[in-house]
């Protein structure tokens, strides 16, 4: 939950992430901060380098959870979570990553470390999660493994 209110307030955005909107701040930010603005030697120049880092991770992360990337993508979720059962599974802070049959892995934001036991300690974990996780936090697809055989 932290590093999605930093990178709203890195890219002003208040509530909801309009991808309209996110996209225009994030030239506007690309642009002041661009390394290749800076001269060689310009104390500027390293500031601008990690800047401009955090501007595009902020970028693709914050796009990655807007409503919008959600609705589209909505079907492949529900097939991955319906279907795919949970291979793995982990916590760290407020952040429960999932790793499904079918190769994908999802991130779920704002899990707390009870909610987590409870999973852990669930029999059935797949019915667990579709409950308790699935319909009352945020997340977003992390990462697509290859293809299991």
């Amino acid at each position: 939950m932290k590093r999605i209110t930093e990178y709203k307030k890195l890219f002003g955005v208040e509530k909801d992430i309009e991808l309209k909107e996110l996209k225009k701040s994030y030239r506007n930010l690309v642009k002041e901060w661009h390394p290749d603005k800076f001269q060689e030697g310009d104390e500027r120049q390293a500031e601008a380098e990690i800047n401009s880092r955090k501007i595009i991770d902020g970028y693709h992360f914050l796009v990655s959870i807007a409503p919008e990337t959600r609705a589209a993508n909505l079907e492949e979720f529900k097939e991955t979570t319906n279907v795919a059962g949970i291979e793995d599974f982990q916590h760290k802070g407020m952040l429960l990553e999932i790793t499904y049959l079918d190769g994908n892995t999802y991130e779920f934001f704002g899990v707390t470390r009870k909610i987590y036991i409870k999973m852990v300690n669930s029999d059935k974990l797949n019915r667990f999660a579709k409950r308790n996780i699935y319909p009352n936090y945020l997340y977003r697809k992390s990462k697509k493994t290859a293809e299991h055989a």
